[in-house]
């Protein structure tokens, strides 16, 4: 299966996640947290750094709930941009 190339609105909405993540992360160890939401260091590092711009979305309730933030407020601060018009094709993240 080929994979589609991700849309600069992706990999934005990728880094802004990755920094939220560390912000709510604090001073709290990487491991620990990773250990929390049941993933790798590595995992947790990719996502932060946006080298994996696209987490699935058990990953990211794992992170959520390991860092005591919500999936609204992930989607709000993380979601597209407003007035950001998706490209042709794009599916809506809400329904």
């Amino acid at each position: 299966m080929v994979r589609t190339p991700l849309t600069p609105e992706e990999r934005r909405r990728g880094e802004r996640l990755g920094e939220l993540l560390r912000e709510a992360r604090g001073g709290r160890s990487m491991t620990a947290i990773a250990a929390s939401a049941g993933i790798s260091a590595e995992t947790l590092r990719k996502i932060e750094t946006g080298r994996a711009p696209t987490p699935a979305f058990f990953t990211v309730a794992a992170l959520a709930g390991a860092l005591g933030l919500s999936m609204d407020e992930l989607l709000t601060r993380c979601g597209p941009a407003v007035g950001v018009v998706p490209e042709p094709g794009a599916l809506p993240l809400t329904a």
